[in-house]
């Protein structure tokens, strides 16, 4: 199946002389087909090939939503060459199309551009079929083309019902599953967004975590208001109140995590400096002879700090 983002990246790369510079041209350009010239040959049968087929039933169907990356020919000004997007290329040939937007590379990489792409994300692939639904596409021609039954593209078309614009917004670059949302659509619209924060925060958004925060919501915070059958102070799992100090140490855990995330960095070129330093001291040997001597029980230790081989990961 053809993997499309909604939006193309902007990537940025370091140059040897130490200045940032972007590594595609912030807009895109239309290119003729005929004037792009592939730097690989297809494998033989790759137009009988499954993939080729859904590539091609997909452009149909949602149009082309990733650009193919090309670069300027330095010899022929009318010229690219094509650095990725060579079965889409090849599958707009097919279907006769003149034209196509391409976004341009600075340089040839050849090649890390799909290294770089993220795949499409379940909100942004949700955009996408709406488009292709308002643009009078059927769910059936969208879920040939796409490989998936009907009633998933249906699914997928009313992923963010019940969900605020803040809450979608959040969570519109992340992995989040179709379950995911039915907990969040069951909250009130500031509940979604303390959620979705939360998640971004702990980098979770499983099934199971979104539950718990579900279970930990207060009734008054709830779309609908639980039952006597299914309030959570039933049985023997955890009450409701038991769910919400549960979450409050996560928001505080949370905070200090952030805490420790921002002086990381900093902490470990200071234990990597001590490190060196303590080395240095240790190899002179009137050092070494008088803390023997004198403070034997600090030359154990700062020979522990000296034979430390790696610091946060990292060689020391």
């Amino acid at each position: 199946m053809i993997e499309q983002s909604a939006k193309q990246p902007v990537s940025i790369e370091r140059s040897e002389d130490g200045n940032v510079h972007l590594a595609f041209e912030k807009n895109c350009i239309s290119v003729p087909i005929a004037s792009i010239v592939a730097l690989k040959a297809l494998r033989q049968g790759v137009h009988e090939s499954k993939k080729f087929g859904q590539i091609v039933k997909s452009i149909k169907s949602v149009g082309l939503v990733e650009a193919p990356v090309v670069i300027p020919d330095p010899g022929n000004k009318e010229q690219y060459f094509l650095l990725d997007g060579h079965l889409r290329i090849e599958a707009l040939k097919q279907l006769e199309v003149k034209t196509v937007d391409c976004l341009v590379a600075t340089e040839d990489e050849t090649y890390t551009y799909n290294k770089r792409i993220n795949r499409l994300p379940p909100v942004q692939e949700h955009r996408m079929i709406v488009r292709a639904m308002e643009r009078g596409v059927p769910p059936a021609e969208i879920a040939e083309a796409l490989g998936l039954e009907v009633q998933s593209i249906r699914m997928r078309f009313r992923l963010l019902d019940g969900i605020c614009d803040e809450a979608a917004e959040i969570l519109k670059d992340t992995s989040c599953s179709m379950i995911v949302f039915d907990s969040l659509r069951r909250m009130s619209a500031m509940r979604q967004i303390e959620a979705a924060d939360l998640m971004i925060g702990q980098n979770n958004f499983t099934v199971m975590f979104a539950r718990a925060l579900l279970a930990a919501t207060p009734d008054d915070q709830l779309v609908a208001r639980r039952t006597r059958k299914n309030k959570l102070t039933t049985g023997s799992g955890p009450s409701r109140e038991q769910m919400a100090r549960m979450e409050r140490e996560l928001a505080t855990l949370q905070t200090q995590i952030q805490s420790v995330e921002d002086s990381y960095g900093i902490d470990n070129l200071h234990l990597t400096v001590t490190r060196g330093y303590i080395a240095k001291l240790l190899a002179n040997d009137q050092i070494a002879r008088w803390l023997s001597q004198h403070r034997h029980e600090y030359l154990a230790e700062f020979q522990k700090i000296a034979e430390i081989e790696t610091i946060g990961g990292q060689p020391a």
